[in-house]
C-alpha cells in the first residue's frame, strides 16, 4: 500500500506539473520581487535587505495560507453583483483595488525620482521599516491571489502547489539582493522596473473588468525591454559614455557608516 501511495504522490504527471509550476511561479515572482526592492530602496542600507527578506516570507505565507482556503479562493470568482454588464466577483474587486494602488505607487515613485528635490533642498517625509512592510503585505495580497489562482489551475494535488510555491520563493530569496542591487546601481533600469510596475497594474485594473490580457505578451515586452536595455548598457560601458543620469535618493548613500 506504502507503494501505491508513493507511486502516486510521485508519478510522472505529478513531477511535471511540480517543474511547470515551478517554474510559473517564479516567473509570477519577478513583479513581486522588483516592486519589494524598490520600496526596500526607500529605507537606509541597513534596512533593506531584512524589508526585501520579510517581503518574500510573508509572501510565502501569504500563499501558503491561501493555498490551504482552496473553498475560499473559489468562492472569491463567484459574482456578488452585477454592473451592467460587468460581473462583480470578490477576485475582480482585490484585483481592481491591487491594481489600481500599484499604478498609483509607480507613478508617484517615477515622480519622485525625477522632479524630487535632492538631499538638502527640502526635507522629506522618513519611510519606516513598518511603513514599507505594511504596503508590501497590500500587494503581496494581490500577488498572491494571482499566483495561488494559477497554481490551482495547473495542478490536483496540494502538495504540489504548496511545494512549488515553497521552491519558488526560495529561488526569489537568493535572487532578491543581486535584482536589488542592479536595480538601484542602474537608473535607467530602475525606470524600466517602475514603467513594468504601471503595466502590471494596468493589467490587474483590466483583470478586475474582466478583460483578460495574456501574461506571455506582458513578460515578452518585459524581456524584450530589458533585452535593449541590457545592450545599450554593454555599448554604453565600451564607449565610456557619459556618468548615467543620477535619480533623487530618499538617502544619500555615500555618506552611510561615516
Amino acid at each position: 500500500m506504502l507503494q501505491t501511495i508513493m507511486e502516486t504522490i510521485f508519478s510522472v504527471e505529478n513531477l511535471l506539473a511540480l517543474i511547470t509550476l515551478t517554474v510559473m511561479e517564479i516567473v509570477l515572482g519577478v513583479d513581486n520581487i522588483i516592486f519589494i526592492s524598490i520600496l526596500a530602496g526607500k529605507l537606509p542600507m541597513e534596512q533593506q535587505r531584512p524589508a526585501r527578506q520579510i517581503g518574500l516570507s510573508l509572501a510565502l505565507i501569504t500563499r501558503l495560507l491561501l493555498l490551504l482556503s482552496i473553498s475560499w479562493i473559489a468562492s472569491l470568482t463567484q459574482p456578488l453583483f452585477e454592473v451592467g454588464p460587468w460581473h462583480v466577483t470578490g477576485r475582480s474587486l482585490i484585483m481592481l483595488g491591487g491594481g489600481l494602488f500599484l499604478i498609483y505607487k509607480a507613478t508617484t515613485e517615477i515622480h519622485e525620482k525625477l522632479e524630487g528635490t535632492e538631499h538638502g533642498e527640502q526635507s522629506v517625509a522618513v519611510t519606516t521599516l513598518q511603513a514599507v512592510v505594511i504596503q508590501i503585505i497590500l500587494l503581496d495580497i494581490v500577488f498572491s491571489l494571482d499566483s495561488v489562482i494559477t497554481a490551482v489551475g495547473m495542478a490536483n494535488e496540494l502538495w504540489v502547489m504548496m511545494t512549488a510555491v515553497v521552491i519558488a520563493v526560495g529561488v526569489m530569496l537568493f535572487l532578491a539582493e543581486g535584482i536589488a542591487k542592479f536595480v538601484n546601481d542602474h537608473p535607467t533600469i530602475k525606470m524600466l522596473a517602475l514603467s513594468f510596475l504601471l503595466l502590471i497594474g494596468f493589467s490587474l485594473v483590466a483583470e478586475g473588468f474582466e478583460l483578460h490580457i495574456p501574461k506571455g505578451y506582458i513578460y515578452f515586452a518585459m524581456g524584450f525591454s530589458v533585452m535593449v536595455e541590457m545592450l545599450n548598457l554593454r555599448v554604453a560601458a565600451k564607449a565610456k559614455a557619459r556618468q548615467p543620469v543620477r535619480l533623487h535618493q530618499r538617502y544619500d548613500t555615500t555618506k552611510l557608516g561615516h
